[in-house]
């Protein structure tokens, strides 16, 4: 790799040139990385909802051209001067999140919201200089999330890149970047049911069966899978998932329905759907005097959350969480040693495998709902 360093590279790039229009892969340039950056070799990425999110572009202000993509593995190609961490050859993950290191929120236990490097979905440009490292024909191509993995070369700030065990399959933990984490951390570190407890999980997608995994590895006795589309309750007992809810299917609240399944209600329950619906069931169906709900999914911006003062007074706890409160450098590493152990199951998250060259059938498995995680090959 030494012959790279310091040098533009020209490697392949899925680029999102407009909303909800299928990517193109283009031979694009990534510059050198700069003091505090890394330049990667991305060798496997997978397609988050967060992705699909932004590629259609409803909800927020759209930025193209772009190159998505942040749930990856890769190797160290070069560092920019500072950067201590991190060497050429390392294994590491990119996360659109980070961890500067010297904040306040870096330096409490209780925080991993760093002040310099927490999410950004707005900008498209390194926070070093504003410029984007990307191009084509000279034209800039907007970064996403700061990690922009759909590209076989990418440049990260070093406070993202968590820096993992060398004989880890990077095939199989690169979906430990984003969306596995995001559910399995706020059950195993917010919520923390104890062994035999009781466990509610609003939504079944790949946030939820994570948080679910989570129930499951903590020894939780009754898993309750709350969803809308029944048909995932099959696939959800792989993660631990012992009963089923769809809320369509009763007319009284579920979480009414839920109190009545286990005497008054859950232990713990954790909200991975963004409807302020599940999230008010949520806080409602835990039992009173212990019980605690977590919020995972975002909501829409004008949402409220409404429920009656007495759910607290009575001693429910509410809580929320960022990234399933993990740090990503510090932690990380860890979370990839529980899998390497055996301690966390990851295969069964991937459901789907393309080549680079067809990267558009992940949005297609995905907008149909077939797929948890669809992996894609850079290197076909």
């Amino acid at each position: 790799m030494s012959s790279t360093v310091g040098q533009t590279i020209k490697c392949k790039a899925a680029v999102s040139w407009e909303a909800g229009k299928p990517l193109v892969i283009e031979e694009v340039e990534v510059a050198p990385p700069q003091a505090g950056e890394v330049r990667l070799k991305i060798l496997y990425t997978s397609l988050c909802h967060t992705d699909v999110y932004f590629w259609e572009a409803k909800g927020q202000t759209p930025l193209f051209p772009r190159i998505f993509g942040h749930e990856a593995s890769g190797i160290v190609e070069s560092v920019g001067e500072g950067v201590t961490h991190l060497e050429p050859g390392d294994q590491a993950l990119p996360v659109f999140t980070g961890e500067c290191g010297d904040c306040a929120h870096c330096k409490s236990e209780e925080s991993n919201m760093c002040e310099l490097l927490r999410i950004n979905t707005d900008r498209g440009v390194m926070i070093n200089d504003g410029k984007s490292r990307f191009s084509k024909d000279g034209q800039p191509i907007y970064h996403f999330l700061g990690t922009s993995t759909f590209s076989e070369y990418t440049v990260v700030h070093a406070g993202c890149v968590a820096k993992i065990n060398p004989n880890a399959p990077l095939d199989k933990v690169c979906v430990l970047s984003c969306g596995i984490c995001t559910g399995l951390g706020a059950t195993v570190n917010v919520a923390k049911p104890k062994p035999g407890s009781s466990v509610a999980i609003f939504g079944l997608g790949a946030v939820g069966l994570a948080a679910a995994e989570g129930a499951r590895i903590s020894g939780a006795s009754r898993i309750i899978g709350i969803d809308l589309v029944s048909a995932r309750f099959e696939l959800a007992k792989k993660f631990g998932v012992n009963e089923f809810v769809n809320p369509k299917e009763h007319d009284k609240p579920v979480q009414q329905v839920i109190a009545e399944m286990t005497n008054g209600g859950v232990d713990r329950a954790v909200e991975c759907t963004g409807s302020i619906q599940a999230m008010i069931s949520a806080f409602e169906c835990v039992h009173d005097g212990w019980g605690l709900a977590v919020l995972v999914g975002v909501p829409s911006k004008d949402d409220a959350f409404k429920t009656a003062p007495i759910n607290f007074l009575n001693e429910r706890t509410l809580k929320g969480t960022f990234y399933g409160n993990y740090k990503p450098r510090t932690d990380l590493p860890s979370v990839v040693e529980q899998y390497m152990k055996g301690e966390l199951e990851v295969d069964k998250f991937i459901t789907h495998n393309v080549p680079f060259s067809e990267i558009n059938k992940a949005f297609d498995y995905m907008l149909k709902g077939e797929s948890i995680r669809c992996l894609i090959r850079m290197q076909e």
